[in-house]
């Protein structure tokens, strides 16, 4: 069934690969990709599909109302996956109240947008770190308390609230998920993975908070991506999926193994102060998007680490171009005549 998608934030690492993956797997279909080009989101991550009649780009803000009511109708989107979101908690410590403007008032523009136009169906996507922090056992499941430990986290938890009560007050069709920490490649190198490969490939110090002990839940951005599919198409009305890989690892054994597939030695590793309320363990129970969504990780840790150091060395222009922000002048290059 042909079928017009908007997805919010497609810009971004997760986006991106999101609207890859749908031209992909559902190519009948037309994505409207909505993104504000903030730091994170990269237009030149969207190069290959410059020409592509099929996906629509538009430089915008899911808090502006009148441009997301527009995009809703003028293109019939029938389905929303809202990806939009300030996301590194470092920044959420430093500056907090962008990540309310955009994860909270943001979403509800946009939910309120859908409302109106009849979207058939919303797809929140989260993050387990609405949950807080986990002791040295246990997952969290989709009935584990919320307890957002940064304004980030804190900015994602109102915002699942806000698209499940629209849901219940307003009967739109929601669907919420929340993911362990994504890898892959476009990612913004100011995240654990690229941050160290693009500092040992320069010869950097790898700067490591604390002890290094933090323990996450890793998962492949295209595994992550397959599940939203799924959630869009199997998930029912009104329901949280958490999604994870039952991959868990701590930083420094990350960090250490990314030195030894590129070939550097530890004395790189840097450990420096830990940041302010930094959550010691995540670790999600993906068993009712297993059962309900039909939907499992399918690239190994090992195989899925080894092939995104590859595309970092690889695409060595596309970080540094980040990293030095001439990444920023791309969408200007090649839109700003349009």
């Amino acid at each position: 069934m042909s079928r017009t998608v908007l997805v919010t934030g497609g810009a971004g690492f997760i986006g991106s690969n999101l609207v890859r993956l749908l031209r992909r797997e559902r190519p009948d279909w037309t994505v409207v990709n909505l993104d504000k080009l903030t730091y994170a989101g990269n237009a030149e991550s969207l190069a290959d599909l410059r020409d592509d009649p099929k996906h629509v780009f538009v430089r915008g803000d899911i808090a502006n109302a009148e441009l997301v009511e527009h995009l809703l109708r003028n293109h019939g989107v029938d389905a929303v996956f809202n990806l939009a979101a300030e996301s590194h908690v470092d920044r959420s410590i430093l500056g907090p109240g962008i990540f309310v403007e955009t994860n909270v008032s943001g979403t509800q523009v946009l939910l309120e947008a859908a409302r109106q136009a009849g979207v058939k169906r919303f797809v929140q996507i989260s993050t387990d770190e609405v949950y807080g922090s986990l002791g040295a056992s246990g997952k969290f499941s989709e009935t584990s308390p919320l307890s957002p430990s940064s304004p980030y986290s804190a900015s994602k938890a109102a915002a699942d609230l806000l698209a499940l009560a629209y849901g219940h007050t307003f009967g739109l069709d929601v669907v919420v998920t929340r993911c362990s920490n994504n890898y892959g490649p476009y990612q913004f190198p100011e995240k654990l993975i690229p941050l160290m490969i693009a500092n040992a490939l320069e010869g950097k110090k790898l700067p490591v908070y604390g002890d290094g002990l933090q323990i996450r839940d890793w998962i492949h951005v295209e595994d992550h991506n397959r599940a939203l599919l799924a959630a869009l198409e199997k998930g029912r009305e009104g329901q949280v999926y958490n999604l994870g890989a039952d991959n868990e690892w701590p930083n420094i054994q990350i960090v250490s193994r990314l030195l030894e597939i590129l070939g550097k030695g530890r004395e790189l590793i840097e450990h420096v102060k830990d940041r302010p309320g930094h959550d010691r363990r995540y670790a999600i129970d993906a068993a009712r998007a297993r059962a309900e969504l039909g939907w499992a990780p399918r690239i190994a840790f090992s195989q899925g680490l080894e092939a995104t150091v590859d595309w970092y060395v690889r695409n060595r222009g596309w970080w540094e171009r980040v990293r030095t922000g001439a990444y920023r002048t791309y969408y200007e290059r090649n839109y700003g005549t349009r």
